[in-house]
């Protein structure tokens, strides 16, 4: 029987989102049991949804959306994986300069659509960029934020190896 896998998905214009995925993929990859893979949103397709037991998806907001490569994912993947991973567990990570709200409605509007079952609030990570040079510069994410990545990427793992979700 093979281990389930857990997918994580990202996108990331600053590098503030890549930073929480790689710390959520580490810590779930520590876990026993359980197959992590973790790509960037251009390169994850259909096939890469329809493999995987769980998913957790880690984008940027921008404009109150979430961003257009990670969008571009969903509407690449959305039909052909329709009506076939029902039930799934997912979380999601946004990377904000002020609220993340929207991004994260969005992707639960998705996750609704494909049926999935949120085993988590969304974690939202505030950067605080507010001028046009602090939205662009490459984000630092700070250790407690880090931290609370890694304890989702872990419980995501954990729970797909005991069969939890």
């Amino acid at each position: 029987m093979d281990s389930p896998q857990l997918l994580i998905v990202y996108h990331s214009h600053t590098d503030g989102s890549r930073q929480m995925a790689e710390a959520a993929r580490a810590a779930a990859a520590s876990q026993p049991g359980v197959q992590v893979r973790l790509l960037c949103a251009p390169d994850a397709g259909p096939a890469d949804v329809l493999a995987a037991s769980g998913y957790l998806f880690v984008c940027p907001e921008n404009l109150a959306s979430i961003s257009g490569l990670m969008k571009d994912f969903f509407d690449r993947c959305y039909y052909p994986a329709l009506d076939r991973i029902q039930g799934r567990p997912y979380a999601s990570v946004v990377c904000a300069g002020s609220d993340g709200s929207n991004a994260a409605r969005q992707i639960a509007r998705i996750a609704t659509g494909w049926r999935l079952k949120p085993i988590a609030e969304p974690l939202i990570v505030c950067t605080h960029a507010q001028t046009p040079e602090a939205i662009a510069a490459t984000k630092q994410i700070g250790a407690d934020d880090l931290q609370r990545c890694r304890e989702l990427g872990e419980a995501m793992a954990a729970g797909l190896a005991m069969g939890i979700f």
